[in-house]
C-alpha cells in the first residue's frame, strides 16, 4: 500500500465513520475494487480508526471533561442534578459498551472473516440503507440519554456489536436503536458519538502488540492515514449532529443501495 493510497483509504474512513453508510464497508470495498493491498487487515482499520477517535475526542473535549468530572461531584449544590445527569451517561455507556463486548466475544470469527467478503460487506449495506431510512420516521420525544435505562442500553449496545460486520454502519446502527428507544435526536447523535469512544480504546487495545510491532519503514504510511482520518472525520461530525437533529438521514439511504447496487452488481459480473 503507497502513502496516497494511505491517505484515500483514511479519508473514507473520516468522512464515512459518522456518517451512517459504514466506514468498514467502503474500505473492504475500496480495497476489492481498486486493488489496494496491505490495507485490509485489521491493524491498518485500528489504526485508521484512532484518526476518528481522536475526532471525538477533541470535538466533544468539553462534555467528556464535565462528565469526567461528575464523578468525583456528590455534594448536594446547585450543579446536584447535572452531576446525576452526567454519571447515568456513564453507566448507560458502559452498560451498553459491555453488551457489545458479550456479543463480539461470541460472534467473533464472523466478525472478522466478514472483511474477506465483498458480496457480504454489499448485502450488509443494503441493511444499512433499510436502518438509516427507517430512522428518519422515528417520532422525536423529550427523553435524555440520561433516563434511557439498563435494558435499552443494552439494546443500543448490540446494535452497536453487529455494526461491527462491515457494511453495517455503526453509527447508522445505534442511532437508530437510540431513536427507536425514545431517546431525543441531539442525544441520540451525542450517545452515538460518545459510545465509539471505549468500542475504538477497545479494539486498539487489543491489537496493540501487532501496533507495537509494525515496520518503520511503513510507519509513514500508517500516520498518512491516521492523519487523513482524523481531519475528514472531525469535519463532518457538527454536520451529522444536524442531519440527525433535522431528520434528514433517508439520503444516505438512498446512497448506501446505490453502492450496494453498484457493488453487487460489479462482483457478479467479475
Amino acid at each position: 500500500m503507497s502513502f496516497l493510497q494511505s491517505i484515500f483509504l483514511g479519508i473514507i474512513q473520516g468522512l464515512t465513520e459518522f456518517i451512517p453508510v459504514s466506514s468498514s464497508g467502503h474500505l473492504v470495498l475500496a480495497q476489492y475494487f481498486f486493488g489496494i493491498h496491505g490495507g485490509e487487515d485489521i491493524t491498518f482499520e485500528v489504526f485508521m480508526h484512532m484518526g476518528t477517535l481522536l475526532a471525538v475526542f477533541i470535538f466533544f473535549f468539553r462534555q467528556i471533561r464535565e462528565m469526567l468530572v461528575s464523578l468525583f461531584c456528590w455534594k448536594p449544590n446547585l450543579d446536584a442534578e447535572k452531576h446525576r445527569n452526567n454519571r447515568s451517561m456513564i453507566l448507560y455507556l458502559a452498560v451498553a459498551t459491555l453488551a457489545t463486548g458479550i456479543i463480539y466475544m461470541i460472534f467473533k470469527d464472523f466478525f472478522e472473516s466478514a472483511y474477506q467478503n465483498p458480496m457480504l460487506v454489499s448485502i450488509m449495506l443494503v441493511i444499512t440503507g433499510a436502518l438509516i431510512f427507517s430512522s428518519d420516521f422515528i417520532k422525536n420525544t423529550p427523553v435524555p440519554a440520561s433516563n434511557i435505562g439498563f435494558l435499552k442500553s443494552i439494546l443500543i449496545g448490540i446494535a452497536q456489536a453487529f455494526a461491527i460486520i462491515p457494511g453495517i454502519s455503526r453509527s447508522g446502527s445505534t442511532i437508530t436503536a437510540s431513536l427507536a428507544c425514545k431517546m431525543k435526536r441531539k442525544d441520540a447523535a451525542h450517545y452515538s458519538f460518545l459510545l465509539s469512544i471505549p468500542a475504538i480504546l477497545a479494539a486498539n487495545i487489543k491489537e496493540l502488540p501487532n501496533l507495537m510491532a509494525l515496520d518503520s519503514s511503513i510507519l509513514h504510511v500508517y500516520l498518512a492515514g491516521f492523519f487523513a482520518s482524523f481531519i475528514s472525520g472531525f469535519l463532518v461530525i457538527a454536520l451529522l449532529i444536524r442531519l440527525i437533529q433535522d431528520g434528514s438521514l433517508k439520503y444516505f439511504a438512498f446512497y448506501v443501495w446505490i453502492v450496494a447496487g453498484i457493488s453487487i452488481v460489479s462482483i457478479l459480473r467479475f
